[in-house]
C-alpha cells in the first residue's frame, strides 16, 4: 500500500530523525508504528546512521502488529526484520538471523540481556508502550538500563505516559536520557517535585506534586518530547460516557458496609476477611460487582444488581452488538450464566466480532490493549466492573473509539452507588486530567513545519 503521510505523521517522523532521544506520546489510532518505521528506514537504509534496531513491544503487538505494518507499506520494502518471540530456541534463532530490525516482547528483555547469550549490539532501541517501563524495580527496567549506555538512539512510544500520575515519568525518562532531565535517582525526583500526601506515621503511601511542579517537569522534558491527541488530527466519532447507578438492598448494603468497617464478613458458613488495605480494596470491588472470593477461591454471590442493569442495557441496545468489559473471573462466570456471550480471545473471535456475528461479546481489559481493532463490530461498550488502571481503561475504550468507527461510541459504566466503584471512577477521572495536562504541555506544534 502506498504511504501518504498526514502532516502530523511527517512531523513526528522528522522529530525522531532529528532527536537521538525522543519521547513520542501518540494517542491510539495516530499510526505510531508506521511513523517510527519510516524513521528507522531512513536511518538504516538512507542515511546509514543505524545498523541494528531493537523494538520492544507487548507480546501481541510484537508478534502481529509490527510485522504487519512493515509488510503493509510500499515505502518500507527492503527493511528486513526478525520476530524474537515464542520458545527460547525460536527466540535465539530469530536473534541470530541477519536482519535490520529485531522485535521482542517486553517480558523477554531481562532474558535477552542476561540469559540469551546474544551480545546486545543494538545501536537503536524503540520501546513501544514506554509506560510499561514505569516501574523502576522491575527486571525489564533494570536490564534495559544496564545496556542503555551502549545505545546511540532511543525512541519511547506511548499514548498513556502518566497513567498513574507524574511519578511514573521518572523511570520512563531515566531509561530514555539516563537521568539527564528528571534526575538519576527517584529519591531526588520525589524530593524536588513532590511532597508526602497520604501517610501513617513514618510510612508514606502517596505523594502529590508541589506547587508549580507539573509545569517544571513538563519544561524539563519538553525538548525531547512531542505529544498528539487523535481528536486534534483525526476525524473521530462522537463519544458519549454514561454512568448507570445501581443500589444495594439494606441486607446487601449491610454485608458490604460491615466488611468495609470490620474487614470481616460472614456469608452463611463462610467467613471472608481482608488482611490489609490492598486486599480490602479488591474484596470491596468484588462485592460491588456482585460476588466475592473466599480463602479457597470460591465465589460467594452478594447481589445481582449489576447483572440486572446489564440486561437493561443490552435490551436498550435494540439488537446492536455490545462489548462488555469484566474484571474478575466470577464476573465472567455470572455473565455467562445469564447471557449468551462469546469471549474475545483469538483472531477468529476478533474477525467474527468485526463481521457483526457476535451480539454480546465479553473482554478482559488486560487482553483488550494495544493493537486490537474492534471498531467495525460495534460502538457500545459496557464496563461491568472497573479497573484502577487508567492505561487499561483508556486502551479498552480505544478498541471502539478510534478512526474508522462509523457510529457514536457509547461507553456505559455500571456503578454500585456509595461503594468503591465511585472512588475508582473518580480516580480514573483525576488521572486522566493529569495525563491530559502533560500531553497538552508538550503538544506538537505543527506550525514549525509551515
Amino acid at each position: 500500500m502506498k504511504y501518504k503521510p498526514h502532516e502530523y505523521q511527517s512531523y513526528a517522523t522528522e522529530f525522531i530523525l532529528s532527536h537521538p532521544i525522543s519521547a513520542v506520546f501518540l494517542e491510539m489510532g495516530l499510526g505510531k508504528s508506521v511513523i517510527t518505521l519510516s524513521a528507522i528506514f531512513d536511518l538504516c537504509l538512507d542515511s546509514f546512521l543505524v545498523c541494528k534496531v531493537l523494538v520492544i513491544a507487548p507480546l501481541r503487538v510484537a508478534r502481529d502488529t509490527w510485522p504487519a505494518e512493515i509488510n503493509k507499506w510500499d515505502h518500507l520494502k527492503g527493511l528486513s526484520y526478525s520476530v524474537a518471540v515464542g520458545t527460547e530456541k525460536e527466540r535465539i534463532d530469530a536473534l541470530k538471523k541477519q536482519s535490520t530490525l529485531y522485535i521482542i516482547n517486553r517480558e523477554n528483555v531481562d532474558w535477552l540481556v542476561h540469559k540469551s547469550g546474544i551480545p546486545f549490539h543494538f545501536d537503536m532501541v524503540v520501546i513501544d508502550e514506554l509506560s510499561s517501563f514505569k516501574s523502576y524495580g522491575a527486571k525489564r527496567f533494570k536490564s534495559l538500563l544496564k545496556v542503555r549506555p551502549s545505545v546511540k538512539r532511543i525512541v519511547g512510544l506511548t499514548g498513556t505516559p502518566s497513567s498513574n500520575g507524574l511519578m511514573d515519568l521518572w523511570a520512563e525518562f531515566r531509561i530514555l536520557d539516563l537521568g539527564q532531565r528528571l534526575g538519576r535517582y527517584i529519591s531526588h525526583y520525589r524530593n524536588t517535585y513532590f511532597k508526602p500526601d497520604k501517610r501513617n506515621a513514618q510510612i508514606i503511601f502517596s505523594y502529590k506534586p508541589l506547587p508549580g511542579a507539573e509545569e517544571e517537569i513538563y519544561k524539563q522534558i519538553s525538548d525531547i518530547t512531542i505529544s498528539m491527541k487523535s481528536t486534534d488530527y483525526l476525524k473521530m466519532p462522537e463519544y458519549v460516557s454514561n454512568e448507570v447507578f445501581v443500589t444495594l438492598s439494606d441486607k446487601e448494603w449491610k454485608v458490604y458496609s460491615e466488611f468495609k468497617e470490620e474487614m470481616v464478613a460472614n456469608l452463611g458458613d463462610e467467613e471472608i476477611d481482608a488482611v490489609n488495605a490492598a486486599v480490602l480494596s479488591g474484596k470491596l470491588l468484588q462485592m460491588a460487582n456482585g460476588a466475592v472470593y473466599d480463602s479457597e477461591n470460591k465465589a460467594h454471590v452478594i447481589h445481582d444488581k449489576k447483572l440486572d442493569a446489564l440486561e437493561d442495557l443490552i435490551e436498550g441496545a435494540n439488537g446492536k452488538p455490545v462489548l462488555v468489559a469484566y474484571w474478575y473471573k466470577h464476573d465472567l462466570e455470572r455473565i455467562k450464566e445469564r447471557f449468551p456471550v462469546r469471549q474475545i480471545q483469538s483472531s477468529k473471535d476478533i474477525e467474527a466480532w468485526n463481521d457483526g456475528k457476535i451480539p454480546i461479546a465479553v473482554i478482559h481489559p488486560a487482553s483488550a490493549g494495544h493493537g486490537l481493532n474492534l471498531q467495525s463490530g460495534g460502538s457500545t461498550l459496557i464496563w461491568f466492573g472497573l479497573t484502577w488502571s487508567l492505561e487499561l481503561y483508556q486502551q479498552t475504550n480505544a478498541r471502539l473509539y478510534r478512526q474508522g468507527q462509523k457510529d457514536t461510541v457509547i461507553v456505559h459504566h455500571i456503578i454500585t452507588k456509595n461503594t468503591i466503584d465511585e472512588d475508582v471512577l473518580l480516580a480514573l477521572t483525576k488521572k486522566e486530567k493529569t495525563q491530559d495536562a502533560l500531553i497538552d504541555a508538550v503538544k506538537a506544534n505543527l506550525e514549525v513545519m509551515r
